[in-house]
């Protein structure tokens, strides 16, 4: 099953980057966020399965 990744900003979807395992997604989503805000505005970030379930999300201020 596929992960994905959505970096999102004020105005939206950033970006999107997939996974193959649901870990490897988190550990992704968790450790790239602080960059991500910094460089890129990212305001949230969720991990999704294929079906569109939210399996993590995080988002700050």
């Amino acid at each position: 099953m596929a992960y994905t990744v959505m970096w999102y900003g004020v105005r939206g979807i950033i970006d999107k980057v997939t996974f193959d395992a649901e870990k490897m997604a988190k550990d992704h989503a968790i450790t790239m966020f602080p960059t991500r805000k910094g460089d890129d505005g990212v305001v949230s970030v969720e991990v999704r399965k294929d079906n569109g379930a939210v399996v993590f999300s995080h988002a700050e201020n």
